[in-house]
């Protein structure tokens, strides 16, 4: 096995600009799969820590009618704080959110919003609600800066908010904003208005009443509470899962084309150097080589393409991931129209696992490539080998 490696590197170099051709080509494959690969890894761990920071927390308790696709269902998915809540709320590792369904009209026009009581002294989401300790006239409210585009609000703005208590019976009254926030996450952001819990609560005729438990730890086991469904932070992030794995997929074409390039390149290679090295090939088995150890010098000089990549892709690739990074790949496009959680820069994530199973992935695919040209070795007769001649 020594003397194979120590002959295929010789070959190899002897090779030339042939052989540096198909080594660069190959670490191109390299460094795009694990680029491609880090974006979407990065893109997973943003997306989970915003909506963490900035919607889920730790975990939920739903009330069992809440369907946040169902804006019907906000009339009846309210409920008293359970018991079994009370002593984390006081702690503060848990927070009661009252939402409910209502309208607003900035500039004379109409738009229907979810209004959610929140209170401002919590620390379990990033939610600037300290701005809704404010002592004003009005209502003070917090938006985020997708529903301060749509809306075209700004702070210090005051709208009309209209909404329906319990009873049926509509009222109204006047919100000022007290401050607008960015946090990436269309579902805190999107037609959301934030007002003080206990204001909503009077409004609404609810008193102690929330629709959502939002809880900071994630590891601590949390009951069964009758009437509440309980949603774990893994339930609540299924959506960007399944969105980086459909994203995967198609991902997987272009790692599928690269590397097709770069296999194309080796296979031909081989064939050339098989037809070419025919007094070689039999000059090997004169000397006592056999047939399965000559297809296995061939098959180790093809997949040394692959270790040669890597090194190459190494030299110029870490630089190029280290930076990208730092400084981030940004969007072509204004992310907030997606409708998920994505930041305008993702910032690549690289974990060796991924360096690993991409450098064996390659490397695999390239033994294959190598040893189906070289398994025709093993039909040459040595004397018409060592003429010239190939049957």
């Amino acid at each position: 096995m020594k003397l194979a490696i120590k002959l295929a590197y010789r070959n190899l170099i002897g090779a030339g600009l042939r052989t540096w051709l198909n080594v660069v080509v190959l670490s191109f494959s390299f460094v795009v799969i694990i680029w491609l690969k880090g974006v979407m890894s990065g893109w997973d761990y943003q997306a989970k820590s915003d909506m963490t920071k900035w919607d889920i927390g730790g975990g939920q308790y739903w009330h069992q009618a809440y369907d946040p696709f169902d804006p019907l269902t906000l009339t009846d998915s309210h409920d008293s704080i359970p018991k079994e809540a009370l002593s984390a709320i006081r702690k503060g590792d848990m927070e009661p959110i009252l939402i409910v369904q209502a309208s607003i009209y900035p500039q004379g026009r109409m738009q229907t919003i979810m209004v959610k009581g929140i209170n401002p002294q919590q620390t379990i989401l990033k939610l600037p609600t300290k701005k809704l300790d404010t002592i004003t006239e009005a209502i003070p409210a917090i938006i985020g800066s997708m529903m301060a585009k749509n809306s075209k609000l700004t702070i210090g703005d005051m709208v009309t908010l209209r909404w329906r208590d319990m009873h049926g019976t509509f009222d109204a009254t006047d919100i000022v904003i007290t401050d607008i926030f960015s946090s990436n996450v269309p579902a805190a952001e999107i037609s959301q208005i934030y007002i003080p819990l206990d204001r909503l609560q009077q409004m609404m005729l609810l008193p102690e009443a929330a629709t959502i438990l939002t809880f900071r730890n994630t590891e601590t086991d949390h009951p069964q509470i009758n009437g509440w469904v309980l949603k774990t932070k893994k339930e609540l992030t299924q959506q960007v899962d399944d969105i980086i794995k459909a994203k995967s997929v198609g991902q997987s074409i272009l790692y599928f084309v690269l590397l097709l390039l770069a296999m194309l390149a080796i296979f031909d290679t081989q064939v050339l150097s098989i037809f070419r090295r025919q007094k070689e090939i039999g000059t090997y088995i004169a000397l006592g080589y056999t047939r399965q150890q000559v297809v296995g010098l061939f098959t180790i000089e093809g997949s040394m393409h692959a270790v040669f990549a890597a090194l190459v892709s190494a030299a110029y690739g870490m630089p190029f991931l280290a930076w990208q990074a730092k400084v981030g790949w940004t969007m072509p496009l204004d992310t907030s129209e997606f409708g998920m959680a994505i930041a305008q820069t993702l910032y690549p994530v690289y974990s060796l696992g991924l360096v690993v199973s991409t450098i064996l992935i390659v490397l695999f695919t390239t033994a294959i490539v190598s040893y189906l040209p070289s398994r025709k070795i093993a039909k040459m007769n040595p004397t018409e080998a060592l003429r010239g001649k190939l049957q």
